[in-house]
């Protein structure tokens, strides 16, 4: 049988990567792959090629690896294309997302989804995703594409509206993530629970949470949690975080009646109520974790240099599964055998609530076919009112990239929850003029400043 050929595209990000690549090596089916990996940087890149080629070794399977600084030699007939790259990387983008808004007195916690950091983001990303969208239909038209790149719902967006030819999902692993965290929460195996989850990225809800019982029926979770929340007793202390204590989901829990299915410190950032420059209360209340992404990346970096090292001495490389989707999707694609994965897709009537054409996250049926999204129907009012509030913002970045008309990225800042709430429209004007000059050539010519915009 004919063995599938993976590109991998920023396979510097090594550390995901070997989570990808290692979930997908420990498949049969998969095992005499050709994993070609990609990346710009030459040193990340060989870094990744000697984990994977360890990896190989390791687990003693006949796969075939293969590195390219060209992308279009690595998705050369590739049946699927992983990506997972970061346009301007810790420095200088990210510190230009956090620093320029933090003058402004506008704080944020991650700032790779919504908010001004998020559309900057979207602005760098998804020009460089479209042109991997261009190589794609030249030399391998047929593959699907797995997105793992934030701004996620953005990209997707922008992908579907721009290339809809293209066979694509976007993947986050918060659904499956989160469930997990409340399953320990509630002391009760996650093999024992199920649930139906939809939203968008980073703002699903889960709309039934439930436990299996001796008889085989299910119980409904929900009263457990809020009470647990209730009487102090949840969240427990985040081990992989102790930074993020994850407070603001169990609140928004008590005021929607839904659990969000994305971390507190993303969430918080995603509306009005928790970060507030006048209010260093609620920042204490809800432990939120002010600048939480540079700090991560620092700490990736400096724990990087040691891993690298470790890595190169190391004969074998331990290999466990990981909970991402990727290594499913591959499997039921090439082998027909099904799985259900929930992804991020154009909504074409999947979630009846929200408009048509945005990126919605629904569960997905996997076979020979390809991704199959669900049909959800309605999703509860207030559910469906607190995301369009992020679709907006969503939609403004997605129709300045279509258009190239820049003034639609002060639109999307404008309408942005939390910007909103901390700024006045002069002071979001002059931020996003801020953002853009910061950036120049990180971003597409016709959204650097100065711009052609006319303000009335």
């Amino acid at each position: 049988m004919a063995k599938p050929k993976i590109a991998f595209v920023g396979a510097g990000s090594t550390v995901f990567m070997k989570n990808i690549i290692g979930d997908v090596l420990q498949r049969p089916a998969l095992q005499g792959a050709t994993i070609a990996l990609m990346d710009i940087n030459p040193q990340r890149l060989e870094e990744s090629a000697i984990v994977v080629n360890k990896l190989v070794s390791t687990l003693g399977v006949p796969a075939k690896v293969e590195t390219h600084t060209d992308r279009r030699a690595a998705l050369d007939d590739a049946d699927f294309v992983i990506v997972a790259f970061q346009i301007g990387g810790y420095e200088p983008s990210t510190v230009i997302d956090f620093d320029v808004p933090k003058k402004y007195g506008l704080r944020q916690t991650i700032a790779d989804t919504l908010g001004v950091g998020g559309i900057m983001r979207g602005l760098r990303t998804v020009p460089h995703l479209w042109a991997l969208c261009e190589d794609m239909l030249e030399v391998c038209p047929e593959a699907i594409l797995l997105q793992y790149v934030n701004p996620m719902a953005i990209n997707t967006w922008a992908i579907a509206a721009k290339y809809p030819q293209i066979r694509q999902v976007g993947l986050c692993h918060s659904v499956q993530g989160t469930a997990s965290e409340l399953a320990r929460d509630l002391d009760i195996p996650i093999e024992e629970i199920r649930y139906l989850a939809a939203g968008i990225n980073h703002m699903a809800f889960y709309l039934r949470f439930e436990h299996r019982q001796p008889d085989g029926t299910y119980r409904d979770l929900y009263p457990d949690l809020l009470k647990g929340y209730r009487e102090g007793r949840f969240p427990k202390p985040n081990r992989s975080n102790p930074r993020c204590p994850n407070k603001v989901r169990y609140e928004m829990l008590t005021r929607l009646g839904y659990f969000v299915t994305e971390s507190s410190e993303h969430f918080s950032e995603y509306v009005p109520w928790f970060i507030k420059r006048d209010r260093p209360d609620l920042i204490e209340k809800f432990g939120i974790p002010l600048d939480e992404y540079p700090k991560r990346c620092v700490e990736q970096i400096e724990r990087w240099r040691n891993q690298a090292e470790q890595y190169r001495k190391a004969e074998r490389i331990e290999v466990k599964a990981s909970h991402e989707y990727a290594s499913s999707i591959l499997n039921s694609v090439w082998t027909g055998e099904p799985s259900v994965i929930y992804g991020n897709v154009a909504n074409k009537g999947y979630i009846t609530s929200l408009p048509e054409g945005c990126a919605v996250e629904v569960p997905c049926l996997v076979n020979a076919n390809g991704i199959q999204p669900t049909a959800i129907g309605k999703l509860p009012p207030q559910l469906s009112a607190l995301m369009r509030t992020n679709i907006n913002v969503q939609e403004l970045t997605v129709a300045a990239l279509m258009t190239e008309n820049p003034e639609h990225i002060y639109h999307a800042a404008m309408l942005d929850p939390h910007t909103g709430a901390e700024l006045d429209l002069d002071q979001i004007w002059s931020l996003v003029d801020d953002l853009l000059a910061a950036h120049g050539d990180m971003l597409p010519e016709w959204a650097r400043w100065p711009s052609n915009r006319q303000v009335a």
